[in-house]
């Protein structure tokens, strides 16, 4: 069992632009995760559900044919199969993101 304080949880860099923490369990995985200003994910889609919220700063978000700007407190559900994609602006931004474990290919 893993409790997190978001105030000050330590991310660690694993891309450029990216750092994050994970908890794994058998059937979830619980990222906290921030974005650096300027990045963008013009769209994929993959076989399983996302879901998160916003903690720090503002991302557009597109799921389908809707695009939103998302604040801190303002949620995000991405359907399985669902294209969708991502930016940011001048300040980075924190998410927290649940999603399925998949199982190894």
């Amino acid at each position: 069992m893993t409790f997190w304080n978001l105030v000050n949880l330590p991310l660690e860099e694993f891309r450029p632009g990216f750092k994050s923490k994970a908890e794994l369990g058998h059937n979830l995985i619980m990222v906290c995760m921030e974005i650096c200003a300027e990045k963008e994910d013009t769209g994929h889609k993959h076989t399983f559900d996302q879901c998160g919220i916003v903690l720090e700063g503002q991302i557009e978000m597109f799921i389908g044919e809707d695009s939103r700007l998302l604040n801190p407190n303002e949620t995000y559900f991405i359907p399985s199969g669902e294209q969708h994609g991502w930016k940011t602006f001048d300040k980075s931004v924190k998410l927290l993101d649940i999603t399925l474990k998949q199982p190894p290919e």
